[in-house]
């Protein structure tokens, strides 16, 4: 019996998992790790975690395959974005952590770099906005603060690149993720010597660029030993998380539109060309196609945010959302703003959270139904700003990420955006996405379209609810005015903040 494993390299955990022939998931393992904190504003994680996660959870998957009488045919990862590793001549890490996606020390160098550089000239150029999360400005403080670790460095990689250095001795970073690094001419799809030179940079440092369903090379001797994996079996390039579940949730073709909703929701429409607007950053996908995305940090984590601080975390969000949906549709009038970590693009990234509407009258329930409500009235704000710079109006949206789970958060969510949410049949889009480029390269599909019309179902669709419709349409606008006018207070607020600390 042939299957395949796919690694997911993820922000708080490493999975690994035994994909069969139609996608499916027969074994999977994790391993968890934490971020690393050293400063406000920074977050770091450890190479050497990641690959230790690896190993484990691969000896679990190759045990449990290897009992169950499986024959591995290859082996694909995916893996979170932006984690910017300097690697040495001998494929070890240079600096023991690296910044993640969601580190912000690098702010001072977007600034500065905004503040020197015509804008428009370079998002024709790199087909995104400058944002801290960009590897491009990650290097340039990696430069500048770890010069012995720099000094080092003969090649840099992504986080998925590095567990397939480990496997087998090859460099390589796949097109996702050179596509959203600020490093790439967006015209020739490759790494631009503009932009290196501008930025004080070396292309010559960089893994060169791969497409994600190619082989890399086979499992090494050392590899095998370490992850209980065969020595031979063909490890793919590859590609980030993002991307790869995009593929795996069937979002493979132009006009196809996503929401995956995790701590963050990103908003993601396929594209033949990526979209050059400041208020929208743009992806390689997997089949060789752009995704245009917005993003909005605290999607999920609003969520999070809330039953911290209102239940200390004792509380289920099973029992919250029975709460929430105890409310009428609109919360009696109380909105939520959910900026509760600013937001990655444009002038605003100082951006707060903020109730507004509170009277005598409401209460928890209200406010769980607010923050719900917000979430969609924010990522709503951003479907109009992609349907604007697009002239593209999706009729339905996929939904995968935990947020998927939440029946209520889909129920409001459909009605918000006023169209119907279909929610693959398999929850894990990023393990699909993998077993999808491993079909491919295998020769079991003739490209990556087909292999996820075969691969991919969906088995639930979310309609509108034409009453909450009715009321969410009315609110919408009165959200819109409410998240223009907050952006006067930002900077009142940062200087408070300033003077108190």
């Amino acid at each position: 019996m042939r299957c395949t494993v796919a690694i997911d390299i993820g922000t708080g955990s490493t999975r690994a998992a035994l994909m069969g022939d139609a996608g499916q998931i027969l074994f999977v393992a994790a391993r968890e790790y934490q971020q690393i904190t050293p400063a406000f504003g920074w977050s770091e994680q450890r190479p050497e975690d990641w690959w230790a996660a690896a190993c484990a959870t691969l000896r679990e998957v190759t045990d449990f395959a290897r009992g169950a009488g499986y024959q591995i045919g290859a082996v694909c990862a995916c893996g979170q974005m932006h984690g910017t590793v300097l690697v040495d001549a001998a494929g070890n890490p240079t600096r023991d952590a690296v910044p993640l996606w969601n580190d912000k020390r690098t702010l001072d160098y977007v600034r500065a770099f905004e503040a020197r550089e015509a804008l428009p000239n370079w998002l024709a150029l790199t087909a995104n906005p400058p944002t801290p999360a960009w590897p491009a400005f990650k290097l340039q403080w990696l430069r500048d603060h770890a010069p012995e670790a720099w000094a080092r460095t003969t090649t840099v990689m992504m986080p998925k690149d590095f567990i397939n250095l480990r496997l087998t001795g090859e460099r390589a970073m796949d097109w996702t993720d050179a596509a959203c690094s600020f490093l790439i001419d967006a015209q020739s799809e490759t790494w631009s010597p503009r932009v290196f030179e501008r930025l004080g940079l070396d292309v010559g440092m960089m893994a060169p660029i791969r497409l994600p369903s190619e082989i890399l090379g086979p499992v090494t001797r050392a590899a095998a030993a370490a992850t209980g994996l065969t020595e031979g079996i063909p490890v793919l390039v590859g590609g980030a998380d993002y991307p790869v579940a995009l593929l795996g949730s069937g979002v493979c073709q132009p006009g196809l539109a996503s929401e995956v909703a995790g701590t963050s929701s990103i908003l993601t429409l396929v594209t033949k060309r990526p979209v050059l607007d400041p208020e929208i950053s743009n992806v390689g996908t997997p089949e060789g196609n752009w995704g245009a995305f917005v993003l909005l940090e605290a999607g999920g984590d609003s969520a999070r945010w809330a039953r911290r601080v209102f239940h200390d975390n004792q509380l289920g969000y099973g029992d919250i959302l029975a709460m929430a949906e105890g409310v009428t549709a609109g919360a009696e009038s109380l909105f939520f703003l959910p900026f509760l970590v600013g937001e990655r693009l444009g002038a605003h990234r100082n951006s707060r959270a903020q109730f507004f509407g509170l009277n005598a009258r409401h209460g928890l329930p209200h406010m769980h139904r607010a923050v719900l409500e917000g979430v969609a009235f924010a990522v709503n704000r951003h479907l109009g700003i992609m349907e604007t710079a697009t002239g593209t109006s999706p009729e339905a949206l996929i939904a995968s990420g935990g947020g998927a789970k939440a029946d209520l958060w889909l129920r409001i969510k459909a009605s918000i955006y006023g169209r119907r949410i279909l929610i693959p049949a398999e929850a894990e889009c990023g393990l699909v996405g993998c077993a999808i480029l491993s079909a491919v390269a295998l020769g079991q599909d003739r490209d990556i379209a087909s292999a996820a019309a075969r691969i991919v179902r969906h088995d639930r669709e979310i309609l509108p609810d034409p009453r909450w419709q009715e009321t969410y349409a009315r609110m919408q606008p009165v959200f819109d005015r409410l998240y223009a006018s907050a952006r006067d207070f930002y900077d009142d607020l940062d200087r408070l903040d300033a003077a108190s600390g």
